[in-house]
């Protein structure tokens, strides 16, 4: 199969009418693990950092402000725009609408300084079937001088009936939970502050009365930003591969507890639900 075709792009689109594009896109799609996808490779060269925004997501997150270093997840934030831009128009088969982020990988390659120039590309790398519906897989590359220096796989899950024969369950992988380290008050404007820092403003994480319209109680945090606060508190510096699942809503306000030992980390709440589990580790 040929690989996706580049289409440039002169400047990172806005999420805002890419969201409204997507809800009023929602209702007519036919999400199915064999539907066709984009074949198209979005791409944005010279891409800058914008430092005020930047301050505004390690402040939020956790991250040291002032570094001459991009944070691990902060790539993915230039890349989102994107994503979005592919995963709401009309080639897309899954609805925007109730579309779940469930899991993401990163690999950052190279020290990514914050005044350096790069070239950013997104682009949908298949469909796979899931017991709850079908998984889309985004990719993201971020290159700098003509390498790639940092890359993710971000799966987001369309829940729907499904006619294929479930699978047996997988047996869980017994591991012994990392140790708490740190419990977390999280105040109930964390959604908008990280929505204003990442142009993420989806209304679930913005405020109770949006949230409720979705079947949530409160507002709930962004997934990223609960990795990128984990992340922030382990101190990850130097190339680094990160894989995150993400298991539950974390509502806000609310009250977390962050657990790790030997590059494993988990979000925890009450009962000890899990939130988030994942592992850093040398790339």
């Amino acid at each position: 199969m040929a690989g996706p075709s580049d289409v440039a792009l002169a400047q990172s689109p806005s999420l805002a009418p890419l969201l409204a594009r997507g809800a009023l896109l929602s209702p007519f799609k036919r999400p199915s693990p064999d539907a066709e996808f984009p074949r198209t490779r979005l791409v944005l060269p010279g891409l800058r950092v914008d430092l005020a925004r930047l301050a505004a997501y390690e402040r939020v997150c956790g991250f040291p402000t002032g570094e001459d270093a991009l944070p691990v997840t902060y790539p993915h934030v230039l890349g989102f725009p994107l994503a979005m831009r592919l995963m709401s128009g009309r080639g897309f088969p899954l609805p925007l609408l109730g579309l779940v982020h469930t899991s993401i990988t990163v690999t950052r390659h190279a020290r990514m300084p914050t005044g350096g120039s790069y070239e950013l590309s997104v682009h949908v790398e298949g469909l796979v079937p899931h017991r709850r519906g079908t998984e889309a897989r985004i990719v993201t590359e971020v290159r700098g001088g003509g390498d790639v220096v940092w890359e993710s796989r971000s799966t987001y899950l369309a829940r729907h009936r499904t006619h294929r024969p479930a699978a047996a369950p997988r047996e869980p992988e017994v591991r012994k939970p990392p140790p708490a380290v740190a419990e977390w008050r999280l105040a109930g404007d964390v959604g908008r502050r990280y929505g204003a820092a990442s142009g993420d403003r989806n209304p679930i994480h913005l405020h109770p009365l949006t949230a409720r319209l979705f079947g949530f109680p409160r507002a709930i945090a962004h997934g990223m930003w609960t990795v990128a606060r984990c992340l922030a508190a382990h101190g990850v510096t130097e190339c680094c591969h990160v894989r995150a699942e993400f298991r539950a809503p974390v509502l806000l306000p609310g009250t977390v507890t962050y657990a790790a030992q030997d590059g494993r980390f988990e979000l925890r709440g009450r009962e000890d639900r899990i939130h988030v589990t994942g592992d850093v580790y040398p790339a």
